[in-house]
């Protein structure tokens, strides 16, 4: 469902309360019966059936009757859940044209009372690799509860934390405004996608950037898990910007030494396609795991994240879900094919007019 920001205005108190009463009710129960609904959002059956009547029209709920009468949240209404939040806070005042798609997350651009731009993020975990995390349910056995609206607020609190942490110790990253949710509002940076870029001035001065980020994050304890074209950007100065988080492990992980070995790879490959550049120093020996790994930084990133409230329930479920839809390699077939067709399906930043739907939110 694609979303449709202006529909916000038409919803009342009562519809954003039979919403909630509906996200709470998901926290024990797939379907939330009719009854819970309406004891939660304190409203009679009439003035409950009325509200669920309009959310239905808005596709914000889906309704089912199999086993009992109930509903539950579609993505469409956790959309509008965490906009509404992200208004009644003051924080955004509008939502524009959407400027980017990524393999599970739909980014729009956002404006305040006072127009400053930002870009609003949200995750869509499960869109590409439903079939496979079926495929693979055994990694999931454990848990009581599986939500795509689940891991999707976790994708988004882990992007965040990952995001305002690299930014506090001096990364390249845009700032970590807000998360409500699966929501993560950041500054919106005056860049463009690497993949788009066909000509760089200086290419091999971009290029030692690159691969020098994916050695700094690992020194600090990280690994990207998917640092590549589609996920850097670069200023009309030719700096770099990391973007897209919610994947990154710590260097502690089992699998560690492949992924950052792939983020190198990925990096080398894409400088020799697209620039014909090739290292003569031989970047991926220099910038060997071992050697980097054993420059750590004093204080680690991961470390610091796990104390600041980003916990360990929240990173062995994202696990459980990435070996689920991944594998243990990190990537999907349908990941794969996605990826290859991406470069297609991102709007041209430059062109996008800010084209945004005022929020008027009661």
């Amino acid at each position: 469902m694609k979303l449709d920001p202006s529909a916000l205005r038409y919803l009342s108190k009562d519809d954003f309360r039979v919403l909630t009463a509906v996200e709470l009710g998901q926290r024990n129960h797939e379907i939330v019966p009719t009854v819970l609904v309406e004891r939660i959002a304190n409203l009679g059956r009439g003035d409950a059936y009325k509200v669920a009547k309009n959310l239905l029209r808005h596709k914000l709920v889906h309704h089912e009757r199999k086993k009992y009468d109930g509903y539950r949240l579609t993505t469409l209404g956790y959309d509008y859940l965490a906009i509404q939040a992200l208004v009644k806070k003051g924080l955004i005042s509008g939502v524009g044209t959407q400027i980017g798609v990524g393999k599970e997350s739909d980014i729009f651009e956002a404006t305040d009372e006072q127009g400053r731009a930002m870009v609003l993020k949200l995750h869509r975990l499960g869109r590409t690799s439903f079939r496979a995390v079926k495929n693979k349910r055994d990694y999931l056995e454990h848990r009581k509860n599986f939500s795509w609206l689940y891991l999707s607020r976790l994708a988004a609190k882990k992007e965040f934390a990952f995001m305002r942490a690299l930014g506090e110790h001096g990364f390249p990253v845009p700032e970590a405004i807000e998360v409500n949710r699966h929501c993560v509002l950041m500054e919106r940076m005056a860049a463009y996608p690497l993949v788009r870029v066909r000509n760089l001035g200086n290419v091999q001065d971009v290029y030692r950037q690159a691969v020098g980020l994916v050695a700094r994050l690992a020194q600090h304890g990280l690994i990207h898990c998917d640092f590549n074209e589609f996920n850097l950007m670069i200023t009309e100065r030719e700096e770099l910007i990391v973007i897209d988080f919610p994947q990154m492990v710590s260097t502690s992980h089992p699998n560690a030494k492949m992924f950052y070995e792939r983020d190198v790879r990925c990096i080398v490959d894409w400088f020799h396609k697209q620039y014909r550049y090739d290292d003569v120093d031989d970047a991926e020996s220099h910038f060997s795991f071992e050697t980097v790994v054993g420059r750590s930084a004093a204080g680690l990133l991961d470390k610091e994240l796990r104390a600041s409230g980003y916990d360990k329930e929240c990173e062995d479920t994202l696990e459980d879900w990435r070996k689920a839809s991944h594998g243990d390699s990190g990537s999907s077939e349908e990941e794969e094919e996605l990826s290859n067709d991406e470069e297609e399906e991102l709007p041209e930043l430059e062109r996008a007019a800010l084209d945004v739907t005022k929020l008027e939110v009661g």
